[in-house]
């Protein structure tokens, strides 16, 4: 099977989306779907199977990196072991968010990664807001499920951003990529050498900035992306 710019992707389903460039493509929307390769043993601190730490981990992560982690599960990707997250990340050049949602596939020495994202346009804060007229300011920021009652700084945890509320707003950035990857992510199917490969165990990692113990094994795919 012919993979996808260069990735163990063989397929998925594009529906809607025109190409931007290899292994980039957009929609009428504004989403931006993308998919990755890593040729390098992956950053996650925690194995697949150690969900409750991990969440921690990427939640912490996510909040020194100013953002907020919205939510974080395990599931699979074409039968092979996966963690979704989807995160909020204020933007740079002008008021308001971008929201990305992420399925990562790690190996022992190499990852994929199927990735949704779309930003908020000139108007922002019209979600908080009606949210918060709902369930009133006292019970719109709560303390973050993964963090054992307490935040983790970067942007707060608000049930604005619960699923829950999608349906009231239909349009929103945070609607469009949560459906968008829940869409697309069943239709993924990857090459049977990624599928074979070692699993991830989480051993030997300690964070974004742990190296490997021994040089990586260079993928058979070449395409990187963050």
């Amino acid at each position: 099977m012919t993979s996808i710019a260069q990735t163990p992707i063989t397929g998925i389903d594009l529906t809607g989306f025109a190409e931007r460039e290899p292994g980039v493509w957009t929609d009428a929307a504004g989403l931006i779907l993308s998919v990755h390769f890593f040729p390098l043993a992956p950053d996650l601190s925690a194995p697949l199977h150690a969900p409750e730490r991990l969440r921690f981990d990427c939640a912490q992560g996510t909040a020194r990196a100013g953002g907020g982690l919205i939510e974080a599960v395990v599931g699979t990707v074409d039968s092979v072991p996966a963690l979704h997250q989807l995160v909020k990340m204020p933007l740079q050049s002008r008021r308001g968010q971008a929201f990305i949602g992420s399925w990562t596939l790690p190996k022992e020495r190499c990852s994929t990664v199927v990735k949704v994202q779309a930003a908020e346009g000139a108007t922002t804060g019209l979600r908080e807001a009606a949210v918060m007229s709902q369930v009133g300011p006292a019970d719109f920021f709560l303390p973050h499920p993964y963090a054992g009652g307490g935040q983790f700084g970067g942007l707060p945890y608000s049930v604005a951003d619960l699923e829950q509320w999608d349906a009231q707003f239909p349009d929103h950035p945070l609607t469009l990529v949560r459906a968008t990857l829940r869409r697309i992510a069943p239709t993924v199917t990857l090459d049977e050498q990624f599928k074979t490969q070692p699993p991830f165990t989480g051993l030997g990692t300690a964070g974004p900035t742990a190296a490997p113990a021994t040089a990586p094994r260079r993928g058979w795919f070449r395409r990187k992306g963050v």
